[in-house]
C-alpha cells in the first residue's frame, strides 16, 4: 500500500526553504551539445567526472534532490563509491528521469507527446532498488501558429497523470513537468494563456488518476515572453503573472513548485524566483529545479580539465547559494556581486 506520509515527507523536503533540485538528467544529445561548447569529448568517463565534481561540491548544501539519467544512477565515482551514495551523503535525495523523450504527435504538425509509459512499472521498481526517491517526467508544449491544440495538451496531461500514479504506486514522488517552451515570438500574455490551459488540464487528469497531490511536486515554466518577442518583460511582471497563473490552477495540497529555467539566463532565473518569494502569499513553497542555470558556469570553469575541478565546484556552489537565497526571497544583485 502506498505510504502517503513518506511521499509527503520527501516531497516537502525537496522544496525546503533555501534548497532546490539540481536537474543533472541531460539526455545524450543535450550533454553532447553542452560538452561540445566547452571542448570536452562526450565520453562516459567525462560525464561521470563532471557530475561527480558537482555532487562532491559544497553547493550540495543548497540542493535537496538531484535528477539523474539512467546511466548516472548506475555509475560509480572514480574511487568506486556509487554516485547515489555521494548524493545521499550530501543530504540530498537521488531522483531519476523516467520518460523516453518527446515524439511527434500524429496529425498535429509541430506538436509532440512524451513517451515512456510502456514498461514503466518495472523500471520504477528497479530505480527504487537503486536508491531513487523521486522521479521526473517532462511534457513539451510549443507555442506557434494554431498550436498548442487541445489534443496536444490533453495527451501530455494524461501521460503525466498515468506516470504520476505509477510512481506513487511504487512509493516514489512524481515531479510533474508540463513545460511551455519560451522559443518563438509569442507575447507574455500568450504564454500565460497556454500555461493556464496546460496546468488546468494537468490537475484534472491527476484527479482522475487518483494521484495524491500531497506526494507530488510541480515543475512548471515561468510566465515569460518568447525569446524572439520584441517586447520583453520586467522581473516584476514575470513574477506577478507567474504567481497569478499558479493561484488560478495549482491546488494548495501540492507541497511545492520547483521552477525549470527553460533557457533563461542564470541571473534572470535567480532574480525572477526571488521576486516571487518576495511577493509571497501563496500556499506552496517556491524553489528551483534548474539544469543550465545551475550548470553553465561550472561547465565553463571545468572545461574537462581535472585541475579546474575546484574552480568548477566553486562556480556551482555560488549559483546554488544564490538560488537558495532566491527561494526565500533574500537574494539581491548586491549579494550576487559580493559573493562572486
Amino acid at each position: 500500500m502506498t505510504d502517503l506520509a513518506e511521499l509527503n515527507r520527501v516531497a516537502t523536503a525537496m522544496v525546503a526553504p533555501g534548497r532546490g533540485v539540481l536537474a543533472a538528467d541531460e539526455s545524450a544529445p543535450t550533454i553532447l551539445k553542452r560538452f561540445e561548447a566547452i571542448g570536452v569529448e562526450n565520453t562516459e568517463d567525462n560525464r561521470r567526472d563532471y557530475r561527480e565534481l558537482l555532487f562532491r561540491s559544497k553547493g550540495m548544501a543548497n540542493i535537496s534532490g538531484v535528477i539523474l539519467f539512467d546511466e548516472t544512477i548506475r555509475q560509480n565515482a572514480k574511487d568506486g563509491t556509487p554516485l547515489v551514495k555521494i548524493i545521499e551523503a550530501a543530504g540530498s535525495f537521488p531522483g531519476i528521469k523516467v520518460d523516453k523523450g518527446a515524439k511527434p504527435l500524429p496529425f498535429s504538425p509541430g506538436e509532440v507527446v512524451t513517451e515512456g509509459l510502456d514498461g514503466l512499472r518495472e523500471r520504477l521498481a528497479e530505480y527504487r532498488s537503486l536508491g531513487a526517491k523521486f522521479c521526473k517526467w517532462r511534457a513539451v508544449i510549443e507555442i506557434g501558429d494554431g498550436i498548442p491544440s487541445y489534443n496536444c495538451i490533453h495527451a501530455n496531461a494524461h501521460a503525466l497523470a498515468r506516470y504520476a500514479a505509477l510512481c506513487q504506486d511504487q512509493d516514489l514522488v512524481p515531479i510533474v513537468e508540463p513545460e511551455v517552451l519560451m522559443d518563438g515570438g509569442h507575447s507574455i500574455d500568450r504564454c500565460y494563456e497556454v500555461t493556464e490551459f496546460a496546468l488546468k488540464e494537468l490537475y484534472r487528469e491527476l484527479y482522475y488518476a487518483r494521484v495524491k497531490l500531497e506526494g507530488t511536486a510541480l515543475k512548471p515554466n515561468m510566465i515569460v515572453p518568447g525569446k524572439k518577442c520584441e517586447e520583453q518583460a520586467s522581473v516584476e511582471e514575470v513574477a506577478e503573472k507567474t504567481l497569478r497563473v499558479l493561484k488560478q490552477c495549482v491546488p494548495a495540497a501540492v507541497p511545492g513548485v520547483a521552477f525549470l529555467s527553460g533557457g533563461q539566463s542564470d541571473l534572470d532565473a535567480t532574480a525572477r524566483l526571488n521576486a516571487m518569494n518576495k511577493i509571497g502569499g501563496v500556499p506552496w513553497k517556491l524553489t528551483f529545479s534548474y539544469s543550465r542555470a545551475l550548470q553553465a558556469a561550472p561547465q565553463k570553469a571545468w572545461a574537462g580539465k581535472a585541475d579546474n575541478s575546484a574552480a568548477a565546484q566553486a562556480a556551482f556552489a555560488h549559483r546554488a547559494a544564490m538560488n537558495g537565497l532566491a527561494s526565500i526571497g533574500k537574494w539581491s544583485p548586491e549579494l550576487e556581486k559580493q559573493a562572486a
